[in-house]
């Protein structure tokens, strides 16, 4: 029986933000992004990065945007079992705020630019808590894809999904700002955990995750 663990990391974000995870006997498997193409769907998008996953009904983690496109993979690959941190499982659970802007198209007046830049909001934004925070997340903003940004922006305000994947866990942070917990409905909370909670909140997380993944 295979212990590997398919994760996908958030939007802006990569392995990194993993690094304090202790994952137990499992062993983490990091989807690798791909360059979407011209006009691609998130559902076109996850038949592509689905293919990086090779065995059946394999255990899926996704967070942030990772856990969008990781409920699409699953269309796809019915996992056994499927991890979700920080992210939304429905287009109802996306903030309606993103969802209003989406059809007004006003997330397009973006500047993506400006949102790879680390500062003093995308530190309240992301709930850093110290100096290694916000490096990390400095370092991983600046190393982001304006092309991959600005796409994937364009899919989560125009997300449609209302299926509920069986046998789903969802661990959400109580303070989280970018996705806001009163917007969803999780079966796990993490006291004061924000979208950067894997960081700040891995020992918590991790002995949550050790818990709940099936053998």
């Amino acid at each position: 029986m295979s212990n590997n663990l398919y994760i996908l990391s958030g939007l802006g974000t990569d392995h990194r933000v993993f690094q304090r995870i202790d994952f137990g006997e499992w062993n983490p498997v990091f989807i690798q992004w791909i360059t979407p193409k011209k006009q691609e769907t998130i559902e076109e998008y996850a038949l592509r990065v689905s293919e990086q996953i090779p065995e059946e009904n394999p255990t899926i983690m996704g967070l942030s945007f990772g856990g969008m496109v990781a409920i699409e993979v699953s269309k796809l690959v019915n996992p056994k079992q499927l991890i979700l941190l920080a992210t939304a499982k429905t287009k109802l659970e996306v903030p309606w705020y993103y969802r209003f802007a989406g059809k007004g198209k006003l997330h397009k007046l973006l500047p993506t630019r400006l949102l790879t830049r680390s500062n003093t909001l995308s530190n309240w934004f992301f709930g850093t808590t110290d100096a290694f925070d916000r490096d990390l997340l400095k370092e991983i903003l600046r190393e982001t894809d304006q092309v991959f940004l600005k796409w994937a922006i364009d899919q989560i305000v125009k997300w449609s999904n209302e299926t509920l994947i069986e046998n789903t866990i969802h661990i959400h942070g109580t303070s989280d700002r970018i996705l806001p917990k009163r917007f969803v409905n999780a079966d796990y909370s993490i006291e004061n955990g924000g979208h950067f909670m894997t960081v700040n909140k891995a020992d918590e997380i991790s002995t949550l995750l050790n818990l709940l993944i099936k053998d």
